[in-house]
């Protein structure tokens, strides 16, 4: 066996990098958002979480609307699909509305992604699909379902990202903008009574509800109208 050193100034190999898949671009895009949020996410960024530079990752997609294509595909492979059924239809739709909610909580901003897309990705179209089931089962009509899911879906979006702005806002430093309910039903019932008459008898239903309660509530109201 041979015992000699390893030559002088012969180049260490480096460890081959993993190709570059759709899979790791959704993983590091998830990696920005849970930590910066969703509006610090760039395809830059992402490839600078991969060790790489952008142009390595256009093979999978072509721009920043891919990736939320990809993102929202990955939150909704999460989400179990009941088998339809005729009698509990309504709650059903409900479960499958609030696993996407939670979903989008998970990562600060990121329904954000899902607003004005086109559902493209099979992972998505498959939660379209299987919502549309539930409801053409409950004997909905099928223009109604359809603008029902988009108007549900729609919903579910915003409030997710609402949700995402108040805790963004509540880790700022300067935290006088925060007021509890207390102090609210304090201001709006300390409003001239001339001008506002139902804010002030209402201050307290104004300001009430805790957790995902008013999320629940707009969600049984829409789909109890179907």
């Amino acid at each position: 066996m041979s015992t000699d050193p390893p030559r002088a100034g012969r180049p260490e190999r480096r460890p081959r990098k993993p190709p570059i898949t759709a899979d790791r671009i959704t993983d590091a895009a998830l990696q920005v958002i849970a930590a910066e949020g969703y509006d610090a996410l760039t395809v830059r960024r992402v490839a600078a979480v991969l060790d790489t530079g952008p142009s390595s990752l256009y093979a999978h997609i072509v721009n920043k609307d891919d990736l939320d294509d990809l993102l929202v595909a990955r939150l909704c492979a999460e989400i179990q699909l009941p088998g339809p059924d005729p009698v509990t239809w309504r709650e059903q739709l409900i479960d499958v509305f609030v696993q996407l909610r939670d979903q989008y909580l998970k990562y600060p901003g990121v329904s954000k992604a899902a607003l004005a897309m086109m559902p493209m990705h099979l992972e998505t179209l498959r939660v379209q699909e299987g919502l549309l089931a539930i409801m053409l089962a409950g004997g909905v009509e099928p223009r109604a379902a359809a603008w029902t899911l988009d108007a549900l879906t729609l919903y579910v979006s915003a409030y997710a990202l609402e949700r995402s702005l108040v805790r963004q806002r509540q880790q700022h430093h300067d935290d006088a903008w925060i007021v509890s309910r207390e102090d609210m039903v304090d201001r709006f019932t300390a409003l001239p009574a001339d001008r506002f008459p139902l804010t002030r008898r209402l201050a307290a239903e104004l300001n009430s509800g805790d957790g995902h309660d008013r999320f629940d509530f707009t969600l049984r109201m829409i789909i109890g109208k179907l």
